[in-house]
């Protein structure tokens, strides 16, 4: 099989999904050696079938929603199926950017690991769970994932969300970790590969627009002592608001933007695309004019 990068989306999230695909053939030299294509949640109906339905995450139940701006997440564990267990591939969310060469990451030496990825930040980082929003992966060697069977698993409370989004159900030998660069949690410095804008209230692409996820659970866990201070970081954070706020650091802002100019100026994606990403609370209403006056990316 051709080595191919997967972004995982929902239509919530798909001008993102589409910007980054772009990021990632414009910024590769190597652009020719592989292939980028989209998972989107709409051609996956096990996953619609389960909507209102209660499921397992974290040790207690939530209700599973397609609208949710993350319903995307369970096809992290697509790729082995969509490449019939054969090469190599790359899932990344849909808020994550080239800006180096993808191709790098790709064709680098697993050293027989099955997954490479990065630890995850704060608290869960510090527990040993792992960032699964961008992998590398050796298709042939996860013939253990079959992604409807997994995702109905949750369902019947035999796997928890929590778990299998972090890596914590898979062998610890049978992963690598890659440098953060691959996926750098909002932050933009030279040495960035692949930036992420994780924090969901500060997506540039959603400044202003009413917060359309579900939080974490905000349940008080007496013997986990790490969510005791959970409120007031979110309020201190501004998380607690009802709209998406801006960006603190502008470069992410002006990056996504310049990206979404070069997009618009080449016919990638349409005025028309956006306008209705824009009627649909998808994309912030100013986003034409934003990437107008954007100043352009350097080749």
């Amino acid at each position: 099989m051709r080595p191919t990068i997967f972004i995982h989306t929902n239509p919530r999230q798909m001008m993102g999904a589409l910007v980054s695909k772009y990021s990632m053939q414009r910024n590769s030299p190597n652009a020719d050696k592989f292939d980028v294509k989209l998972l989107h949640t709409d051609d996956h109906p096990f996953m619609a079938a389960h909507e209102g339905q209660e499921f397992l995450r974290d040790g207690e139940h939530r209700k599973w929603r397609m609208d949710d701006l993350q319903s995307f997440t369970p096809l992290r564990f697509g790729p082995p199926t969509a490449m019939n267990y054969e090469g190599k591939a790359i899932v990344v969310d849909p808020d994550v950017f080239a800006v180096g060469d993808i191709y790098e990451l790709l064709s680098r030496d697993m050293q027989g690991k099955a997954i490479m990825c990065r630890p995850r930040s704060g608290s869960k980082g510090m527990q040993g769970a792992l960032a699964t929003s961008v992998m590398l992966l050796d298709c042939a060697k996860l013939t253990h994932w079959q992604i409807e069977r997994d995702f109905n698993e949750m369902f019947e409370d035999k796997r928890d969300y929590a778990e299998w989004i972090t890596l914590n159900l898979e062998d610890r030998k049978t992963i690598g970790l890659f440098e953060n660069e691959w996926n750098d949690f909002d932050n933009l410095t030279p040495r960035t590969k692949l930036l992420h804008n994780t924090k969901r209230q500060t997506q540039p692409w959603k400044t202003g627009l009413p917060v359309d996820f579900t939080a974490a659970s905000k349940k008080f866990k007496p013997l986990k002592p790490a969510t005791w201070l959970k409120p007031l970081q979110r309020l201190v954070q501004g998380q607690a608001s009802e709209t998406y706020l801006a960006h603190p650091d502008s470069k992410q802002e002006q990056y996504f933007f310049g990206l979404l100019r070069e997009c618009l100026e080449k016919g990638v994606i349409t005025e028309e695309q956006v306008r209705e990403e824009m009627r649909q609370n998808h994309v912030r209403h100013d986003a034409l004019e934003v990437a107008q006056r954007t100043p352009p990316l350097a080749a």
